[in-house]
């Protein structure tokens, strides 16, 4: 379980759980523990998650807490049966797709689980997205409609309208999805070490260290270019690319690279020689 703060791609709170734990459980203690970690003077909070954070004592104490927020909602078969019964005239159209065609529209649902009521503090809005393959054709899973849903406690005019909300839910994408797959097969998070739960959980915490610690060297040592340089990248550009050892009239040189020679402030071409004779015979 990883909570990033999307600004300044730095994770703030990280938990290993064993395999038999359900992603939709404990997720408020993470969120508290995320905002715990975060420093003081901000006017406005926003969270947006997957369907694992669709728990309805999470978004209680959000909303008590006037945090916004946007996730996943469990797609149920009273939630389904309310987005299957909307009229042709309710959806709107979403961007325009080569493959699909994508539209959205507002759902009046309201969960049965007793605990949301009309009267809470923030009501909630249910966002459908509807997928439909052009020509008729079905979907790669054999569907000829694909549906998902968000929920969100934004009604503020900054948030936009709900198509606005859906495409801010869908950055997170580029956010947190982007930190797992970095941290996951980038990193070595997935690499797990020991058949200990401990060790393993330790090595999770060492690879999130190292992911804020590469967020910060690219925010404060490096252009601003690479601020959203992956691993992969600075490790090709920068870290291990530092120059080349050639040898050649007796002497061993170290030819830098063009970055390494500008950050030196000097020529693409700069020479290092370090005098070093050659030996006859080896």
């Amino acid at each position: 379980m990883l909570a990033l703060w999307a600004e300044q791609d730095v994770i703030v709170a990280d938990e290993f759980r064993d395999g038999n734990v359900p992603a939709g459980s404990g997720n408020r203690r993470v969120v508290e523990k995320a905002l715990a970690a975060l420093p003081g003077g901000f006017d406005k909070i926003y969270l947006r998650g997957d369907s694992a954070l669709y728990e309805h004592d999470l978004m209680r104490w959000l909303d008590e807490q006037a945090i916004g927020y946007a996730i996943s909602a469990d797609m149920s078969p009273q939630l389904a049966e309310c987005i299957a019964a909307l009229p042709e005239g309710h959806w709107k159209p979403d961007k325009p797709e080569i493959d699909a065609i994508r539209e959205w529209a507002e759902v009046n649902y309201l969960p049965s689980d007793g605990i949301w009521k009309k009267d809470a503090v923030s009501p909630r809005r249910y966002l459908a997205i509807r997928i439909r393959p052009r020509q008729g054709e079905l979907l790669r899973d054999g569907n000829r409609l694909r549906h998902f849903c968000i929920v969100t406690n934004r009604s503020d005019p900054e948030g936009g309208s709900g198509l606005d909300l859906i495409r801010w839910h869908r950055q997170k994408a580029g956010t947190i999805e982007h930190a797992h797959d970095v941290l996951m097969n980038e990193l070595a998070g997935a690499a797990l070490p020991s058949q200990k739960f401990g060790a393993n959980a330790a090595w999770l915490r060492l690879n999130v260290i190292l992911y804020n610690l590469l967020s910060a060297y690219k925010r404060v040592g490096l252009p601003e270019e690479l601020h959203t340089a992956r691993p992969k990248r600075l490790r090709f550009l920068l870290l291990n690319t530092v120059g080349k050892v050639v040898r050649h009239a007796r002497e061993t040189l170290l030819r830098c690279t063009k970055q390494i020679a500008r950050a030196l402030a000097g020529p693409p071409r700069t020479r290092f020689s370090l005098k070093r004779p050659a030996l006859a015979g080896v």
